[in-house]
């Protein structure tokens, strides 16, 4: 029983090797620093594909699921710079009509700097929550599991950045 549950939420019962690397590589292209150069709008111009192509091996998708409502969730595992600790991040998106590109993509939460296999544990379980609930705020105290959202930064969906609350700027 356990194994369906975690089968359920493996990205390999949805895409091929090679379309989850295409997919993944649009995700870092969201999540990720900016290649060299490159800025909010031009960050998917071709010319810095190869930058976040190279960054795939430092990258893993975790769990994954569909909704019938065309919403595909994500838990997905990323490198911290300059450290050996790595973060979860859970969010959620779209796709464009006929393609693996995300569209409506959200990072719903960040979690804090952690060694691999307590991120794992702990975005799992926050995964699941998303999925089955629709969000998380029962665990947002929850400071060892949910670095951000939080007081000092919130997911801007226009920009697709973390950004200072517009409350808080101001009162800065």
């Amino acid at each position: 029983m356990a194994s369906c549950e975690a089968d359920k939420y493996k990205i390999s019962k949805y895409y091929t090797d090679s379309e989850r690397d295409t997919l993944l590589t649009n995700m870092i292209t969201y999540v990720y620093t900016k290649a060299p150069g490159a800025t909010d709008s031009t960050k998917w111009k071709p010319e810095f594909r190869s930058f976040y192509n190279k960054s795939l091996p430092s990258f893993h998708i975790e769990n994954y699921f569909i909704a019938e409502n065309g919403w595909h969730y994500y838990f997905m595992i990323r490198p911290v710079g300059g450290s050996t600790k790595r973060r979860g991040v859970i969010g959620k998106f779209k796709l464009e009509k006929g393609s693996l590109k995300p569209t409506e993509f959200e990072e719903t939460l960040n979690t804090p700097h952690l060694d691999e296999e307590i991120v794992r544990e702990r975005g799992s379980f926050l995964f699941k929550e998303l999925v089955k609930n629709g969000d998380f705020d029962k665990y947002l105290t929850m400071k060892h599991y949910i670095q951000w959202p939080d007081s000092t930064l919130v997911y801007n969906k226009r920009t697709n950045n973390w950004e200072i609350p517009k409350q808080k700027a101001f009162a800065d």
